[in-house]
């Protein structure tokens, strides 16, 4: 232990004598000194660079277009494209989202089938010479993409063979103009303001009559009011079946008491006879 302690302190020292002669050289030589030196200095006169401004923007001169002096007199020509509909306001187009996404109806099966039978129904009842189909009112008619695909059949048996302007004529005989698309046999343009302005929804029946190469007669069978129906055919037929089950509680009523009455009558008479019969005994 004591030789291992000896070695230590002996490195110990060498590395300390080392080091002050190191030191000792680099003072020789003024390598300190160099080495302050060559470090950066700060400059507290420096000011620091001034921001850019920026550019006024000069205002946009409308200076009418260079002409030649033969056409200078007549109004200019312009290429903008005009819509033969005038564009949607701010509110009418939040007033038709709020329309898509809260009061949007979603019908039951037995609702959708109920106004189909009703349709077929009607249909039976109109002119064979006018052809006509039943077209079911689907989420994708009335809110979403506003395209209506009709029969292929149909199509091509009574429309026409290329894109033509169809009158749908109301049961009001109000008439709405729509494109009818031959290659794709369905409606397209005008078929969005149609379905808006009836409040067709989800569940509800149409029957297209074609009463002209271009025009239809449509008949609506609305959802909610078949919906209604069922709900009143519903109700009357419980208030049939709750009349018969009374009528039938009063007649069972009846008729036991009818019966009691004549156990009682049937009691009386045994009753009378038992005694006739004891008073004639006690004569004897």
């Amino acid at each position: 232990m004591v030789g291992a302690k000896k070695k230590v302190m002996s490195y110990e020292e060498v590395r300390r004598q080392r080091v002050e002669e190191n030191k000792k050289r680099m003072e020789d030589l003024n390598l300190l000194k160099l080495a302050k030196h060559l470090r950066p200095q700060p400059n507290p006169s420096s000011n620091p660079s001034p921001q850019a401004k920026p550019r006024a923007r000069r205002p946009a001169v409308l200076a009418p277009a260079r002409r030649s002096s033969r056409i200078a007199d007549q109004p200019s020509v312009s290429y903008r494209e005009v819509s033969a509909t005038p564009p949607l306001s701010l509110s009418q187009t939040f007033s038709y989202q709020r329309r898509d996404l809260l009061n949007r109806v979603y019908a039951s099966s037995e609702v959708r089938q109920y106004a189909i039978h009703r349709a077929e129904e009607l249909q039976s009842t109109l002119d064979p010479e006018h052809p006509s189909f039943v077209k079911p009112m689907l989420q994708s008619h009335v809110t979403g993409g506003f395209w209506l695909g009709l029969p292929s059949l149909f199509c091509k048996t009574y429309l026409p063979k290329e894109d033509e302007m169809m009158t749908l004529i109301d049961e009001g005989e109000e008439p709405s103009q729509t494109k009818y698309l031959a290659g794709k046999t369905g409606l397209s343009g005008g078929w969005r303001g149609f379905a808006i302005d009836h409040e067709l929804v989800d569940g509800d029946a149409l029957v297209f009559q074609l009463v002209s190469p271009t025009e239809f007669k449509v008949h609506i069978i609305r959802a909610n009011e078949v919906g209604g129906d069922s709900e009143k055919e519903n109700q009357d037929e419980e208030e049939e079946e709750e009349d018969e089950a009374l009528e039938k509680g009063k007649r069972a009523k009846a008729k036991a008491a009818e019966k009691e009455n004549k156990n009682e009558e049937d009691d009386d008479l045994d009753s009378t006879r038992r005694r006739s019969k004891r008073i004639r005994t006690g004569r004897k």
